[in-house]
């Protein structure tokens, strides 16, 4: 008759499996912390693409996704783990062998984690194009300085006509009101005189800028919003607006109003590029 020995478990044993227990509860919690910071970071692109209408519409939905995936994977883990280490104990009571055999949880955990590795890896060679295009005239917008009278001056990589061009597309596309093109130097023309290439851009949406007007009249008089374009003495194209810090301190505006206006911040740096 074959004869079985019941396995006496020590304290060693029961603290090696707490041990293991609070591994798998950190690996949850760095699971859903980077599955948040992720999420988190998926809506801020989604935004800083939303207040960059001129861009190619790009999806940036999936980085919520991974990351929600993530979180979930964390929750599952825990779930998992409080199971795996209750499950231990008592077979450590029982005087039956634990540790025989491999983790049924860390061989899941691991194929989950290559498997989104492997997608995340993918999502990130497919827009890597977009990168360097958005990056940089984010850059040149932040580095650009509102001077004492308020006005921002952007540099344009096109010409006056085909700057004026798009504006107009990406107007029409955000159903942002185009309520005039101001030719100046088609007018100067006609009386005889020369003038540069230059061009007013008058628009604007009655949805955003009411509130402004309601919360300050005096808005009224720098509203509809306006872009010059204008090509100077050397025959470089630049792009100005009057900046939306500068109109919110000259009008009182309330802070929670100023992203009605800062979209000029971003039709200008889109069709400078």
């Amino acid at each position: 008759m074959e004869n079985h020995e019941t396995y006496h478990a020590g304290p060693a044993d029961f603290l090696a499996v707490e041990r293991t227990f609070l591994a798998w509860i950190r690996t949850g919690l760095a699971l859903m912390a980077l599955g948040f910071v992720l999420a988190r970071f998926g809506l801020f692109l989604q935004e800083f693409n939303f207040a960059r209408p001129a861009d190619h519409a790009v999806s940036y939905g999936y980085s919520l996704w991974f990351g929600t995936l993530l979180i979930l994977l964390g929750v599952l883990v825990s779930v998992l783990s409080l199971i795996r280490y209750l499950r231990l104990i008592a077979q450590l009571k029982s005087g039956v062998p634990s540790f025989s055999n491999a983790s049924a949880l860390a061989i899941a955990v691991a194929i989950l984690l290559a498997t989104l590795g492997l997608a995340m890896s993918y999502y990130l060679v497919a827009t890597r194009h977009v990168s360097a295009f958005n990056f940089s005239a984010f850059k040149e917008t932040a580095m650009s300085q509102t001077p004492e009278n308020g006005i921002v001056h952007i540099a344009s990589q096109h010409s006056v006509a085909d700057t004026v061009a798009k504006l107009e597309s990406t107007l029409q596309a955000k159903n942002i009101k185009l309520f005039a093109v101001v030719d100046h130097s088609g007018e100067a023309e006609k009386v005889g005189l020369a003038m540069p290439n230059t061009k007013l851009l008058i628009f604007g949406n009655p949805k955003g800028g009411t509130p402004l007007m309601l919360s300050s009249p005096s808005v009224a008089l720098d509203f509809p919003l306006k872009i010059l374009v204008a090509e100077d003495a050397a025959g470089k194209i630049w792009i100005s607006y009057n900046a939306p810090a500068y109109l919110q301190q000259r009008h009182n505006l309330p802070t929670n109003l100023l992203p009605n206006i800062a979209v000029i911040e971003a039709l200008a740096s889109n069709a400078a590029q």
